[in-house]
């Protein structure tokens, strides 16, 4: 496994189920996601300008290179963990990041969460239908 280099930072965001381990290095702004390209990866641009936020609150699309392992979850759970995980990255980077982060709300996880299903019950809230007679 490849050692920490002195200029190379760490981080973990989640988001539901979806966890993204972010390695954050100054370089020109490539992303690589699980070994893939960043546009292969996340095929929407809704979806890319939704992760690319952190980076571009403080201007540095162009200063940091990102390698990224994500596991679990889905597409959208998947990219808040990974704008999670840069959020924080960037924050251990420079601490002078962490107000424009923090303002803007990208270093508080998103605790939001599939509720279980309750026994009885259809659904975790749905109802069966009531009948009186």
């Amino acid at each position: 496994m490849a050692t920490k280099t002195k200029e190379e930072h760490l981080s973990v965001g989640r988001r539901k189920q979806a966890t993204a381990r972010v390695r954050l290095s100054p370089g020109s702004g490539k992303i690589t996601v699980n070994k893939h390209e960043f546009a292969d990866y996340f095929k929407e641009e809704a979806v890319r300008g939704f992760i690319l936020q952190p980076l571009m609150i403080v201007g540095a699309t162009e200063s940091f290179d990102v390698r990224t392992t994500i596991r679990g979850g889905g597409p959208v759970g998947q990219a808040g963990a990974l704008r999670h995980g840069i959020a924080r990255a960037l924050v251990e980077a420079n601490d002078e990041y962490r107000s424009t982060l923090k303002q803007s709300g990208m270093l508080t996880r998103d605790a939001r969460v599939k509720e279980r299903k309750k026994y009885g019950q259809p659904g975790a809230r749905k109802r069966f239908q009531f009948s009186k007679r």
